[in-house]
C-alpha cells in the first residue's frame, strides 16, 4: 500500500512537471509570455542625435527644447543648457 502511494505521488510530480515544460513551450511558440513580440506599428521610437555630445537617444527618453530653427533634442539637461548658452553667446555677438 505505502509503495502504491509513493509511485502516485511520483507520478504526479512527473506529470506537473512535464505539463509545465510544455505549456512554457507553446506560450513561447505563441509569443506570449517571455516571448518576443514584434513591436505594434507606430510604437517604434525615433532616434535623434544630440547637437552638443553627438550621441543618439531615444526621442521618448531625450530632453526637448525649443529654438529658433526647431524643436532640438538633447541627451540631458546640461547639454540642453550648453547649446543655449552657446547659441545664445554667437546671437549676441552678430547684434
Amino acid at each position: 500500500m505505502l509503495r502504491f502511494v509513493v509511485l502516485s505521488v511520483a507520478a504526479l510530480l512527473l506529470f506537473l512537471v512535464v505539463r509545465a515544460t510544455v505549456m512554457s513551450f507553446v506560450v513561447g511558440l505563441r509569443g506570449g509570455l517571455g516571448g518576443r513580440r514584434r513591436p505594434e506599428a507606430g510604437t517604434r521610437d525615433e532616434l535623434v542625435k544630440d547637437p552638443v555630445c553627438e550621441t543618439y537617444i531615444p526621442r521618448s527618453k531625450a530632453v526637448a527644447r525649443q529654438t529658433d530653427a526647431g524643436m532640438r533634442y538633447f541627451c540631458s539637461g546640461a547639454c540642453a543648457e550648453r547649446f543655449l548658452a552657446r547659441a545664445a553667446d554667437e546671437g549676441g555677438r552678430r547684434s
